[in-house]
């Protein structure tokens, strides 16, 4: 998949440097992720959050127990803007 991330480094923070297969990158912050109420109140403990991996072309943490998907990062570290049209996925 164009989307699919296949590197991703820790910066600081909340924040993760992503190579995209379509060979665009960027940074995505986070911290926004971090609630309570949600399956990302684990990120809370920023050790936690700082052991993810790229499993798949998607970003994990743990046994794939919480994982984010590459078209939900795609935007926001890059500043493109994803369309889907007829099943595709458009940049």
């Amino acid at each position: 998949m164009y989307f699919d991330v296949v590197k991703a480094e820790y910066q600081a923070d909340y924040r993760i440097h992503l190579t995209f297969e379509g060979g665009r990158s960027g940074v995505v912050d986070l911290a926004d992720c971090i609630n309570a109420d949600t399956e990302f109140a684990a990120f809370s403990d920023i050790a936690y959050f700082r052991q993810f991996e790229v499993d798949s072309g998607t970003l994990v943490w743990g046994d794939g127990e919480l994982d984010i998907a590459p078209e939900r990062l795609y935007e926001p570290a890059t500043g493109k803007r994803v369309v889907y049209e007829n099943e595709r996925k458009y940049v």
